[in-house]
């Protein structure tokens, strides 16, 4: 039993003036348990619900135009209700809440329990409601509960409370149920047993009931003296005395906990394997049901691994059932240690286990990836020695992958793919996993291999930088783009694309980045030493895995030192997804490279997170038009609305702007007249090795 909360009454939202009147209008004509009457100065009535209707039995036709105390005030009442309405008016408030017995058109009295309010608009009368709740209900019931000395001290918890909640009286079964002596108990509230279990929702509902039919009941979980929460079912009732008044409150709490014990026995009996204690095939399926079904809801893939152990017959038939079933334990507890909380991994009987991975995903291909590496974090766990009583067994297991959802697959089709795929593994020679998928399985051995040959690039030096030419409004290359390429040699020479999002996967990014910091900064050096180049720019794009760094802006200064590039010369380009952290950090990297003549640029403005509240907080040098708006500008109205905005803010916060991918002179023409007149793009020149670049420069 808990105290009567306080309930706050809000209205969500800013409607207009006519939806308010409509909504209040409309909430007070059809509140049937609330009877609602507007009354001037004089007494006399302006509004009469249909509440109001059934309860004093006048129509509203019939009230309205007469007078407060001619239609509901009994005679002897008629004196000190005139008072009471001269003095809210006076006052301008509303008296009190409390229990009146009025005049029904018939003549009998009916109880009810009424609230005053004043509404004043300007203009307007000020006008008082009065919202009266029929107590008749109330008033029928029993007039006291009497308690027999028999049935209180019996074997259910009993405590008694007043109006307010506050515990009067306790028996003995409430002694043993909580461990609160009737000392430490009266004068409390219920909220001594309280467990935390059960939201303030929950009370809040518990109460309305309890307040409409005087009676609750139902399961709660308590806490008691020494810390146990326990099951009890509970059931509540109000007493009232003659007049309907609550006096007292009445609980009875029966302990539930063995029963609780037992349900939760029956139910894990039903849902999970009793050797090894993960789900069973049951819990599995019904598990996988679902999250099959919500996957293309949340679009995002999951994974089942159906693994089967090698030789798992063999080391029953030698060692016996007893040790086969210590291998089986210890591995349910290295599968479990695998995963996370929210996936599943579940034993279907003899040696065949199954591992479901929700949410990895929303594209396959990744989904695939992550799925892959569950599966060798499990292959490698379940293939250390075992330690079975005195015997040393090292097993092995192949481990088949199915993704989910795929088209028109039933659970029982995945459960059947994901098999089929571990009897590849089989195939295949044991100890490894296979997907069921041929194109998915080639796919992930694709990006194995581009993966290992990211790194082997790095160790033997294969990458480059191309520099794009950034030109200004007169043609005159003023500046480069540095854009890194890898020389692979199984594919040849392969673009950004292709590379850089499995490098930021992997981590791989940071060093990567840091090589191309370190090889611009080099090309800034050797420009800086010729006459015709002394002049130019470098700008290099910055990953947010490198920028997130917490050593970054040391980690770029001291590559500038360390290679005696000048830093007003160097640009960095950052991606609008920096602004997705905390502006504050951001702001303040920014700030400290700025403070150190570095140039600032924000990349692909305008397809990420661009807000003015931004932009006037971050340090920045230059807004960069993408490429995605410039393709667009001669054929979509939207794309030169877009770019002239960007252009207007550029000039409006003292920032340069630069056009990225321009292509044709028509682009080129058109961004200078919306006022851009810094270029970048096939027009002026593809991304070209640096003795190329070389001969651009010598031939301006």
């Amino acid at each position: 039993m808990a105290e009567r909360p306080v309930y706050p009454a809000t209205w969500g939202g800013n409607p207009s003036p006519e939806v308010n009147e409509a909504r209040f209008q409309k909430l007070f004509d059809e509140a049937h348990a609330m009877a609602i009457q507007g009354y001037l100065p004089d007494g006399t009535v302006v509004y009469w619900n249909h509440a109001s209707e059934q309860m004093y039995g006048y129509t509203a036709e019939e009230a309205l135009g007469g007078n407060l105390l001619d239609l509901i005030i009994p005679q002897d009442l008629r004196q000190v209700v005139a008072a009471g309405v001269r003095w809210m008016f006076e006052n301008g408030r509303g008296i009190p809440p409390g229990r009146l017995r009025l005049r029904h058109r018939d003549g009998h009295r009916v109880a009810v329990y009424s609230s005053h309010t004043i509404v004043t608009v300007p203009g307007q009368p000020p006008v008082l409601f009065c919202m009266d709740a029929d107590m008749t209900e109330l008033e029928r019931a029993e007039s006291e509960l009497r308690i027999a000395a028999t049935a209180f001290e019996s074997q259910q918890g009993m405590m008694i409370t007043d109006a307010q909640g506050v515990i009067l009286r306790v028996n003995q079964a409430f002694i043993r149920l909580t461990g609160y002596s009737a000392e430490e108990s009266v004068g409390q509230t219920p909220r001594l047993i309280q467990s935390g279990r059960h939201s303030a929702d929950f009370y809040g509902a518990m109460w309305r009931g309890l307040l409409a039919t005087g009676h609750w009941q139902g399961e709660l979980w308590n806490r008691r003296k020494d810390g146990e929460v326990y099951a009890v079912w509970v059931t509540i009732s109000a007493v009232a005395d003659d007049t309907g008044r609550v006096t007292h409150y009445v609980g009875t709490q029966t302990d539930m906990t063995q029963h609780k014990a037992a349900e939760a026995k029956i139910l894990h009996l039903a849902f999970y394997d009793p050797l090894t204690q993960l789900p069973n095939r049951r819990l599995l399926l019904d598990r996988l049901e679902q999250a099959a079904g919500s996957s293309p809801r949340n679009q995002s893939a999951g994974a089942l691994l159906f693994l089967d152990l090698d030789n798992f017959k063999t080391l029953n038939d030698t060692l016996g059932h007893d040790i086969g079933d210590l291998l089986l334990q210890q591995v349910a507890q290295r599968l479990t240690a695998c995963i996370r909380e929210k996936d599943t991994a579940a034993r279907l009987g003899g040696d065949e286990f199954v591992v479901m991975l929700e949410d990895l995903s929303p594209r396959l291909e990744e989904a695939a990836n992550r799925a892959e590496v569950v599966g060798n974090k499990i292959l490698a766990a379940l293939n250390q020695v075992y330690r079975l009583n005195e015997h040393e067994y090292v097993g092995s297991v192949s481990l088949g992958i199915t993704l989910f959802p795929s088209q028109g697959s039933s659970v029982e089709a995945l459960m059947k793919q994901a098999d089929l795929a571990m009897y590849g593994a089989k195939a295949a020679g044991r100890n490894s996993l296979r997907f069921f998928d041929p194109q998915m399985q080639e796919a992930v051995t694709l990006r194995a291999a581009l993966m290992s040959g990211l790194r082997e690039g790095l160790s033997k030096r294969e990458f480059r930088l191309f520099y794009q030419p950034q030109v200004d409004s007169g043609g005159r290359l003023n500046g480069a783009e540095a854009l890194v390429r890898w020389q692979c040699p199984v594919r040849g020479l392969m673009l950004p694309d292709e590379f850089i999002p499995l490098a930021e996967e992997t981590g791989l990014i940071l060093p990567l980045g840091q090589w191309v910091l370190e090889t611009a900064c080099r090309q800034l050096v050797a420009w800086a030493a010729q006459p015709h180049s002394a002049h130019l720019s470098l700008a290099v794009n910055v990953s947010v895995h490198q920028f997130n760094r917490a050593d970054f802006v040391d980690q770029v200064l001291a590559t500038i030192k360390r290679t005696g590039a000048n830093p007003r010369r160097l640009k960095l380009e950052l991606t609008e997804s920096l602004l997705a952290k905390s502006i504050d950090e951001v702001g303040a990297k920014m700030a400290a490279l700025k403070a150190h003549g570095l140039g600032l640029v924000l990349d692909d403005f305008g397809t990420g997170y661009s807000s003015l509240a931004y932009l006037k907080r971050l340090p920045l040098d230059q807004l960069k038009i993408d490429q995605s708006f410039v393709h667009d500008l001669l054929v979509d109205p939207n794309s030169v609305a877009i770019a002239q905005t960007i252009i207007a803010l550029g000039r409006t916060m003292g920032l340069g702007v630069i056009a990225e991918g321009v292509e044709t002179a028509g682009q080129r023409e058109l961004l200078a007249r919306l006022g851009c007149h810094a270029y970048q793009g096939y027009l002026f020149g593809r991304p070209v090795s640096p003795e190329a670049f070389e001969q651009l420069l010598v031939c301006q």
